[in-house]
């Protein structure tokens, strides 16, 4: 359940008229790793397994292949509250002990962090050198806007998509926030085994530091968005290796990183 229906008041002008609205759902879910609480996301209901095992290999505790889920407690409507993820402790990344704090926004990837130290992402740099043409970007964009069913009905959901080196859709989720999605889909691809494939990143929303982390890690080497980013997404895009893309509306973009890489389309 992506949606509810809430009763509201529209109001234009002088005139006012009682109606229906669809609203995206905002529900917490309680992370527990071995029986022990590790963090409460605000997240979308659905695709909460994508979203957990997204989750855990972005923040450097758990990237062996398979995993163990259990469904602890639900809500009346069947919505689980409380996930349990069982982990044998010598396979605990180092990011287990960096333990957020128990809240975790949907809409701040830095919320939860401890201490400044803990926003740093060690790795080497991505090396991509296949060049892309920036029509293409459209439509993948096109094919992404396809399937954001909850958008459509709301207005109030983000997704993040996934392509492959040769443009073919891997996979796409929603969530009411941006870093959620981000972890749905990269989670999704994890339980796939079809991670090695990814290429391309679009995130219908901004782009913050996390975003880049997280494609980072996932070594997906190019990250499009449809609005702004940040600087220290940027900066950290530039550090990592990452072509980052901005502002892709109607044909027209702003590239930030590895522009190189990027060849004008015809049509443009």
């Amino acid at each position: 359940m992506q949606t509810l229906k809430y009763q509201a008041l529209k109001i234009n002008q002088n005139t006012q008229n009682s109606f229906e609205d669809v609203l995206v759902v905002e529900a917490p879910l309680q992370i527990n790793i071995n029986n022990e609480p590790y963090t409460v996301v605000m997240r979308t209901p659905d695709n909460d397994n994508e979203l957990i095992r997204g989750l855990l290999f972005a923040e450097d505790i758990y990237k062996s292949e398979k995993i163990l889920i259990t469904h602890i407690d639900k809500q009346e409507n069947e919505i689980p509250t409380i996930i349990n993820v069982s982990i044998s402790k010598e396979l605990l990344g180092k990011g287990y002990l960096n333990k957020r704090t128990l809240l975790s926004v949907s809409s701040c990837g830095i919320c939860g962090k401890k201490e400044l130290k803990d926003i740093k992402v060690d790795g080497n740099t991505l090396v991509q050198t296949n060049s892309f043409s920036s029509g293409i970007l459209h439509e993948m964009f096109l094919k992404m806007n396809d399937f954001q069913h909850t958008f459509k009905y709301s207005g109030g959901s983000h997704a993040a998509a996934i392509f492959d080196k040769n443009n073919q859709f891997l996979t796409v989720k929603e969530d009411i926030g941006r870093h959620n999605a981000v972890d749905k889909v990269i989670g999704d691809l994890l339980i796939k085994e079809y991670l090695p494939n990814a290429n391309y990143l679009f995130v219908s929303g901004r782009v913050s530091y996390e975003i880049v982390s997280k494609a980072f890690i996932a070594k997906i080497p190019i990250i499009v968005a449809v609005s702004a980013c940040s600087s220290l997404a940027v900066d950290f895009a530039k550090e990592f290796g990452i072509c980052l893309i901005g502002f892709t509306r109607e044909h027209k973009m702003t590239i930030y990183s590895n522009p190189s890489l990027v060849k004008k389309a015809t049509h443009v």
